[in-house]
């Protein structure tokens, strides 16, 4: 049976990471895009903050074409024993095709409001989060330069997370994830 590559779209602070870390505790394996940039960032020795996050991701788009950072992770793909594989952080069509080379592609966007993204970010506090609104609006141009809005577009299904509970977003994926799994 082909593996089922279920990827996890929607601006930063949607909800993905939420979504991915519940359903690793589930037993599901995740295998997150920006962990892929950050261990490239590593092994270049720049320090991993949002900027050169980004200018990394925009690099690597640019010297290895849209699907760069898809072309990353595909080892991880390959070499595992899943059955579903969840991705987090999907960001453009060209990563999608990537991945449709490794099995069956389902995409699942979350959806938050800019506030609703913003509070969930600085709250979040990773090393790559916005501190302030201008921040933020410069990683949403980044994010929509890349692609992200025509992934979202085109998913298969759409959480709305404005007005869930962390148990209801975490229990809606993981009902539409195991749904398509049958």
């Amino acid at each position: 049976m082909s593996k089922l590559i279920v990827c996890l779209t929607g601006m930063p602070g949607a909800g993905k990471s939420t979504i991915a870390g519940a359903l690793k505790n589930k037993g599901f394996e995740i295998i997150n895009m920006g962990d892929a940039v950050r261990a490239e960032a590593k092994k270049r020795e720049l320090e991993p903050t949002g900027q050169n996050l980004g200018e990394l991701m925009l690099e690597l788009r640019e010297k290895n074409g849209p699907g760069a950072v898809a072309e990353l992770i595909q080892d991880q793909i390959k070499n595992s024993d899943h059955e579903i594989i969840v991705i987090d952080g999907i960001r453009s069509n060209a990563e999608i095709d990537v991945l449709r080379n490794l099995g069956t592609v389902k995409l699942l966007s979350i959806h938050a409001s800019t506030n609703t993204r913003f509070t969930f970010l600085t709250k979040r506090a990773r090393s790559d989060d916005p501190q302030n609104r201008e921040v933020f609006n410069e990683r949403d141009k980044r994010e929509i330069g890349v692609g992200i809005s025509n992934s979202i577009a085109l998913a298969d299904e759409t959480i709305s997370n404005n007005n869930l509970t962390k148990e209801e977003l975490i229990e809606t994926a993981y009902r539409i994830i195991t749904g398509w799994k049958k």
